[in-house]
């Protein structure tokens, strides 16, 4: 059975680790027969949550306007949703996080959907991107019915295009196909 699924990069660099690493995880999804749609988070405008306490009674939206109402739509309308971040001194980028917090609207919506997390940094060992993946639980543990299938670590990437030697881009792909 075909799959709606819908990845979310943030990695600033068009091309960059994580970025590429989704790219992987796309084409392998796509030979299993899946419908894909990656987001560039950095090519949406996305402001900063502002704690007004709008959404919070669940009878209005968030009042900003931004790309952010298109890219929950979609995230409610998906099966499977990818979140992919390079990891910055020990945690998810910028992007991601400002992402997450700007769920709030509707994160009652993202209901029962199987989630994968791909994570990239210059640090060889994967247990030091744990603090992350903490993260990426953290929001998922506030969605009803969510599913953690599966993490992709991309480890000793400093370079952009250094995870191309890596066996993270066969487990990306196989995932993706899996998935």
């Amino acid at each position: 059975m075909s799959k709606n699924i819908l990845i979310l990069s943030s990695s600033p660099r068009k091309g960059g680790n994580s970025d590429l690493l989704c790219d992987r995880f796309m084409q392998g999804a796509q030979t299993a027969g899946h419908n894909t749609e990656k987001i560039f988070l950095k090519n949406k405008k996305i402001n900063y949550c502002t704690g007004c306490g709008t959404c919070l009674n669940g009878k209005k939206s968030c009042p900003q306007k931004d790309d952010m109402a298109e890219v929950l739509e979609k995230m409610v309308a998906a099966d499977v949703i990818v979140m992919a971040t390079p990891v910055y001194f020990y945690t998810m980028c910028g992007q991601m996080k400002t992402f997450i917090d700007r769920t709030c609207s509707r994160y009652t919506e993202i209901n029962s959907k199987e989630f994968y997390f791909i994570v990239t940094a210059a640090d060889s060992n994967k247990q030091a991107m744990e603090r992350t993946l903490e993260e990426f639980r953290g929001f998922t543990y506030c969605l009803n019915g969510a599913k953690e299938k599966g993490v992709i670590y991309g480890t000793g990437a400093w370079n952009i295009g250094d995870i191309k030697k890596s066996d993270a881009m066969n487990k990306a792909f196989d995932m993706g196909k899996k998935s």
